[in-house]
């Protein structure tokens, strides 16, 4: 039945306020342990993912695979019949029981936690009389032998039972969305029963799960569910909540319950490696009114986005699926799940080779497209499990250039234009040799791409060919070298400029880059109009510097004559404040 809206707004608050007096007995954050990169391993069968955990996924570092819902589903070879479950056998197209839990004992033998992606929502979505699903059991819908009769589920009073309007609550709680039977989850028996799914997950040594449409099941509801787990360490949990501008829904109301999908992530990276907008808007996402950094987890891409076009995927141009890719898994805002999927011809279709996943030394095969071994992907999984600390030294070369750092235990630049960018970057990394993670993981001592030699005062000269990045890490330092005292030199420019022009600082020292304007140092607009960067110099040294402008046609001003002079003294820090000349 539908409800009055006042009451309806009434219910939902009530829900939220018993909804928060059990938060901190239920809230699972982000994955403990140094290793929480998600792999989404999609439509792979179970003695596939056993394989690839100990063959690749364990010994690259990887902390969790995501399988598809191990529960039976209805018939059928597209991939979305995954999400259509008939009952909690588990035996699905992925494989039985035995082969589910043999998979997790393999994953486990290799360091690898599993999470299922998990059906709390609905049954299945047919209306054509008695059906048979994948393991065998007959079900019509709203009737599950067994499981559910007619009164397990809700009816809205809508045409079909479906969802119409997501901006009146009572639909999207209690309405079907694509006509899958909506389960009631605020009864007892519900409850209980979704709940002993997931206690038999865990049985079998499940580590967490990803809770697949909770924006349509309510939160108290979710709440009630999870506290009814009996795992003596909690899993970690994943919410997928759907964003939608004005909708009364949103991600943020769900953060009690565990972590929640934040969609809007997602959609910004997709606008902003298009180049609708510029990389240096990313710098900081936790003041975006967004699901909180510690609980959000983030993808570039999942199952639906790749083939709805709500985000980039592999074939999107210039190399931007993969710049994403590097940049979600060196930004510290939440945790970074990777897809790995199939090429595919129509949205519909479903996995490769029987579900069998194959891959080759750096990619996929048969079909497959094994995200997770590509070089890039791989190198920063390496980059994610050694660094630590928030965003520092960010600058941006341009509106698709930027660079920062984690603290001291990483350096990032990514050039998302279509020409090279060298610069002198200022890190805060120990002085030494390092290997460039983005051509791949240290291997055997060795680097499989570029190596880069960071020098006494934090400082590297690099150049980033067109589309592409750099990353460095202490885990893929090569050698070290001798540190000395630096002072650091707090440059402050005062220039107004136009919309895409940037603010550089050139001298006569290396780390200033020798007056070349490709080697200049981008300053940060983040006081605008004053243009800031620090730089560690040698002790006692005398240089000259200038400010440039760099416009976004690509050309370049220098400020008028005579050059800048500065000493930096023997120790500690200088500050030098000018003006535009």
């Amino acid at each position: 039945m539908r409800f009055p809206s006042l009451l309806t707004a009434v219910a939902f608050a009530s829900a939220n306020v018993y909804l928060r007096s059990l938060l901190e007995n239920l809230a699972v954050r982000a994955p403990t342990g140094t290793k929480n990169v998600i792999i989404q391993m999609f439509e792979w069968t179970w003695d596939s993912v056993a394989a690839e955990c100990t063959n690749f996924i364990g010994p690259a570092g990887y902390g969790f695979v995501q399988v598809s819902p191990p529960q039976e589903h209805i018939q059928g070879s597209q991939w979305w019949t995954d999400y259509q479950p008939v009952s909690y056998t588990l035996t699905s197209k992925r494989g039985n029981r035995q082969q589910f839990s043999n998979m997790i004992s393999t994953c486990h033998a290799a360091g690898v936690r599993v999470i299922t992606d998990t059906l709390f929502n609905h049954m299945a979505g047919i209306d054509s009389g008695m059906c048979t699903g994948v393991g065998g059991s007959n079900f019509t819908h709203y009737i599950y032998p067994g499981i559910y009769q007619a009164q397990d589920f809700h009816y809205c009073g809508l045409p079909g039972n479906n969802i119409v309007n997501y901006y009146n609550v009572v639909e999207v709680l209690t309405c079907q969305f694509d006509n899958l039977a909506d389960l009631a989850t605020e009864t007892e028996y519900v409850r209980g029963r979704l709940a002993a799914y997931a206690n038999d997950l865990l049985s079998l040594g499940v580590d967490g799960f990803r809770l697949d449409a909770a924006k349509h099941i309510n939160t108290s509801d979710l709440a009630n569910i999870l506290s009814r787990l009996n795992s003596t360490s909690k899993p970690y949990i994943t919410q997928e909540v759907i964003y939608g501008a004005g909708e009364p829904i949103t991600p943020n109301q769900y953060t009690g319950n565990g972590d929640v999908q934040e969609f809007r992530y997602t959609s910004t990276l997709q606008s902003a490696f298009s180049g609708s907008q510029a990389l240096s808007s990313l710098q900081n996402l936790d003041n975006l009114g967004w699901v909180p950094g510690t609980g959000a987890n983030v993808f570039v891409a999942n199952q639906d986005t790749e083939r709805n076009g709500n985000s980039l995927n592999y074939n999107s141009a210039s190399n931007t699926y993969v710049l994403a890719t590097i940049f979600s898994l060196a930004h510290p805002y939440g945790t970074p799940s990777v897809l790995s999927s199939y090429t595919f011809s129509g949205t519909d279709e479903g996995s490769p080779n029987g579900g069998t996943g194959t891959c080759s030394d750096a990619g996929g095969a048969n079909g497959w497209l094994c995200q997770h071994r590509w070089p890039a992907f791989a190198g920063m999984v390496t980059f994610r499990n050694s660094v630590s600390g928030n965003v520092t030294n960010f600058v941006s070369g341009g509106s698709q250039q930027i660079a920062f750092g984690r603290g001291s235990t990483g350096f990032l630049a990514i050039n998302n234009q279509d020409s090279t960018w060298t610069s002198t970057f200022q890190t805060s990394l120990p002085p030494g040799t390092y290997c460039d993670v983005v051509a791949g993981p240290l291997s055997n001592g060795a680097c499989q791409g570029a190596s880069i030699t960071v020098s006494s005062c934090g400082t590297f000269i690099a150049t980033i060919s067109a589309r592409n990045a750099l990353a460095i890490h202490i885990g893929a330092l090569l050698s070290s070298s001798p540190a000395s005292t630096c002072v650091t030199v707090n440059f402050a420019e005062t220039a107004t400029t136009t919309f895409g022009d940037n603010i550089f600082v050139v001298g006569s020292i290396s780390q200033l880059g020798n007056w070349a304007p490709g080697s200049s140092i981008a300053m940060s607009s983040n006081g605008y109009p004053v243009w800031t960067v620090s730089i560690s110099l040698p002790p006692s040294t005398t240089f000259q510097y200038k400010y440039l402008r760099k416009t976004a046609a690509g050309g370049i001003v220098w400020e008028s004559d005579p050059n800048r002079n500065a000493t930096t003294s023997s120790s500690g820090s200088l500050t030098l404040n000018d003006s535009w000349r």
